[in-house]
């Protein structure tokens, strides 16, 4: 048995936890003691530093504040949507991206580059009273000029974000809730949002969430599951449909089934696309997928020999044309003199 910091009865109270307590697995650097704004299981309960809520008898519960920032902001708060003012909002959203925490100046400077030093600090500060008031639980902790979002508030980007570079790093099991991992590192980071300082925050997500979802399609490929590995792998193509990685592994699923007409027909489309936007071809390494598919040569090389043995036929026939048209102009000329001749010479006679 090992000591647990409780919540009982409006009391913290250090005591040792029996078998109808928390569990031995649980960490013990984790705990602290929960809040008094939190409800309470039995009186009793325990709190992670990461904000998840455990009972003493080991029923862990959801998450009781959730900042959501893939496809639209949302605070989640006991299992409910908290309405939040839209200067709150987007200082809760720098702060959930930046977890090691964010400079007072800095943070008005990003926030409000259109205002004034003074005017920008003065909408921080009504950001900061905003989102004190939104939730029962502090948001937001103060530490000096420092600003940083509490420990207790859980950011969907960031957890998703630490699940794909374990991927990426070949540290997480490839098959273990993959589905569910595909569907959200297809979501965007707030797509409605026209703040520039959230330029490179996309692009670090989108680089992250294209190098997981093609580990994760070259995973399933060599185990042979195809359909997951065509999902990750569209999902990667559609993020970023200039990039070749995906489309390469697009075409290896449909050959390794054996559908050379669908592998044909991605790789034209990719071509195509290509084509039209920058005006550059596929890579070798893609074009050596296609290489001994006839049906493929047929279509980049059949039109053009046809052509070329057209061109030698129609080239005679057009100045044998015009070289008859011209002799018949020539006798007919020669003819009309001669007549000419003929009737002068007669009437001299007369």
């Amino acid at each position: 048995m090992s000591k647990r910091c409780l919540y009982i009865g409006g009391t913290s109270s250090s005591q040792e936890v029996g078998p109808m307590g928390v569990p031995k697995g649980m960490a013990e650097a984790g705990c602290h003691a929960a809040t008094c704004g939190d409800e309470q299981t039995n009186g009793m309960r325990l709190s992670h530093a990461n904000g998840t809520v455990v009972d003493v008898f080991g029923n862990e519960s959801p998450n009781e504040v959730s900042l959501e920032l893939l496809n639209a902001f949302e605070l989640i708060s006991g299992g409910s949507s908290v309405p939040v003012p839209l200067g709150a909002q987007r200082l809760l959203a720098l702060l959930g991206l930046n977890p090691e925490g964010v400079h007072r100046r800095a943070a008005a400077e990003q926030l409000w580059p259109d205002c004034s030093s003074p005017r920008a600090s003065a909408n921080l500060r009504s950001a900061l009273c905003q989102a004190r008031r939104a939730c029962r639980v502090p948001l937001i902790d103060c530490v000096g000029q420092r600003l940083r979002l509490s420990p207790a508030v859980r950011v969907d980007v960031l957890w998703i974000r630490n699940s794909a570079q374990q991927i990426v790093d070949g540290l997480a099991p490839p098959y273990a809730g993959s589905e569910t991992l595909i569907e959200e590192l297809a979501r965007e980071l707030l797509p409605a949002w026209p703040d520039d300082w959230l330029g490179l925050d996309r692009e670090r997500w989108n680089q992250m969430r294209l190098y997981a979802l093609e580990g994760l399609a070259q995973r399933f490929l060599s185990a042979q599951r195809y359909l997951p590995a065509l999902q990750a792998a569209l999902v990667a193509s559609a993020i970023d449909p200039v990039r070749e990685t995906a489309h390469r592994i697009i075409l290896e699923i449909h050959l390794s089934e054996g559908n050379q007409a669908s592998a044909v027909r991605c790789y034209q489309r990719y071509e195509a696309y290509l084509q039209r936007e920058l005006g550059v071809s596929p890579s070798p390494l893609m074009t050596d997928l296609m290489q001994g598919l006839p049906c493929l040569q047929r279509d980049r090389y059949g039109p053009q020999s046809s052509t070329a043995r057209q061109a030698p036929v129609s080239a005679p026939y057009r100045p044998r044309r015009q070289a008859n048209g011209s002799r018949a102009r020539d006798e007919a000329a020669t003819f009309s003199s001669r007549s000419g001749q003929r009737r002068n010479n007669g009437h001299g006679r007369r």
